[in-house]
């Protein structure tokens, strides 16, 4: 048989020793290590139906799944492309626990097209998600969870980029914008496009003081940008003051906590913005 037949694939590959066994170790380790810390393990379907899937998620999102026929049903299904979503989703539909509930899981996701050069399109993912607890407290857990994983993991060269996703909800919300306004500013905003941005806001109307801060949001970044912050945002509203205050409260808890872990600030870093809930 031609050699072409065995070929897998582009962006699939198979995990042979001796890495396949470090990988597991890996895995173990940190399973346990979550299991210690109080997380529950999780193990969510590989494919669901997909408004199940992709409810409460973003476009990309919708992107990177590949999309199947229900031979059953006729509904269409997703394979997973990520599985946060889907452990929010047994938290508020599965368990609807009145207290703050701690999952953690692990599993392989398909990508349709790879998120970078050469990168895989069926990656490992592992992690853990607190619920229940929207304060500075539970994100100073979470971010202390992931450091201690990636040093089990051997990375040393740490550092955080913060953001907070109040800051742009608040900002939106004072602006006025409906949902898909809302959605079409956020994208411009990852790519940091600002005049796109400044577009968009003359386009929706915005008021030129908001205009102005929006705008603010993508130049925001660095290691001082929480001071630069300050002034610029000093006319928007109280929500978006009180993500402010729970990122400098943060920054302070993260210091004193790991006084040598470079942090910067990145008020236009939105990921999780369509699923993240505190």
């Amino acid at each position: 048989m031609e050699k072409k037949h065995w070929l897998l694939p582009e962006g699939i590959s198979e995990t042979l020793p001796p890495q396949a066994y470090a990988l597991e170790r890996l895995r173990r380790e940190l399973l346990d290590l979550y299991r210690s810390w109080g997380y529950e393990l999780v193990f969510p379907p590989f494919i669901e139906y997909l408004d199940s899937l992709l409810t409460g998620t973003g476009g990309d999102l919708n992107l990177q799944t590949f999309k199947l026929t229900d031979q059953l049903t006729g509904r269409t299904l997703g394979i997973r492309a990520d599985i946060t979503p889907q452990a929010a989703r047994i938290d508020a539909h599965q368990l609807r626990r009145e207290c703050p509930t701690r999952l953690c899981y692990q599993g392989t996701v398909l990508h349709s097209r790879s998120d970078a050069l050469a990168a895989s399109r069926s990656p490992r993912q592992i992690g853990a998600e607190l619920y229940g607890h929207g304060g500075v407290e539970a994100e100073l857990e979470i971010l202390s969870l992931m450091i201690e994983s990636l040093r089990r993991a051997g990375i040393e060269d740490i550092y955080l980029d913060l953001g907070h996703v109040g800051i742009f909800r608040g900002l939106s919300s004072q602006a006025g914008f409906d949902q898909r306004q809302e959605h079409a500013l956020f994208a411009a905003l990852q790519r940091k496009a600002i005049p796109e941005i400044s577009g968009l806001l003359a386009d929706y109307g915005t008021d030129e003081p908001t205009a102005g801060m929006l705008v603010s949001l993508a130049e925001l970044s660095g290691g001082d940008a929480l001071k630069v912050a300050a002034d610029r945002l000093a006319g928007a509203s109280q929500p978006v003051q009180h993500a402010l205050d729970e990122l400098r409260r943060l920054a302070g808890l993260l210091n004193k906590r790991y006084p040598d872990l470079p942090v910067h600030y990145d008020l236009a870093e939105l990921r999780g913005y369509h699923y993240h809930t505190g």
